[in-house]
C-alpha cells in the first residue's frame, strides 16, 4: 500500500467535440457525468472514470490515439447489456467477447476520436 494513499488512475482523452464523447462514453459505455465545464468533463462508475478535455479543432488528434484497459466481472453479462447502446456503432468499432492467449477474456471498442476500450477479465483456471 502506497503512503500516499493513492486510490486510482484516470486517464485524460484529448478529444475533438466533449459533447459528443460525453454521450458515447454515458450511453455506449455507461459512464455518468460527475463533472462538466465548457472544455473538460470527468466521467466514472464506480471506481472507473476518465477525463475529458476537449482540443482545439484546429488540432489533429491522428497519431494521439490511447487505449485504456477496464477490467470487469462477467464480461459476457456486460457486452450483453452494452448490446443495445453498442448496436449503433459501425461493426468495426466494436469486437465482440474473445478468449486471448495470454488468459483475458476480453470485447474492445473504438471511441469517436479514435481512442480504443479494451474491457477483459481472467480466465476462470
Amino acid at each position: 500500500m502506497s503512503k500516499f494513499g493513492l486510490k486510482q488512475i484516470t486517464p485524460f482523452l484529448p478529444c475533438s467535440t466533449l459533447a459528443r464523447q460525453i454521450s458515447f462514453y454515458c450511453e455506449a459505455l455507461g459512464l455518468e457525468v460527475g463533472f462538466a465545464a465548457e472544455n473538460y468533463a470527468f466521467l466514472q462508475c464506480g471506481a472507473v472514470a476518465v477525463r475529458l478535455i476537449e482540443v482545439d479543432p484546429g488540432n489533429d488528434l491522428k497519431g494521439r490515439e490511447t487505449s485504456h484497459y477496464i477490467d470487469v466481472k462477467d464480461i459476457d453479462a456486460l457486452f450483453a447489456d452494452m448490446q443495445e447502446a453498442l448496436s449503433g456503432l459501425p461493426d468495426e468499432r466494436v469486437r465482440a467477447p474473445f478468449d486471448q492467449p495470454y488468459g483475458q477474456r476480453e470485447f474492445h471498442v473504438l471511441e469517436n476520436d479514435g481512442n480504443l476500450v479494451f474491457f477483459g477479465e481472467a480466465i476462470a483456471a
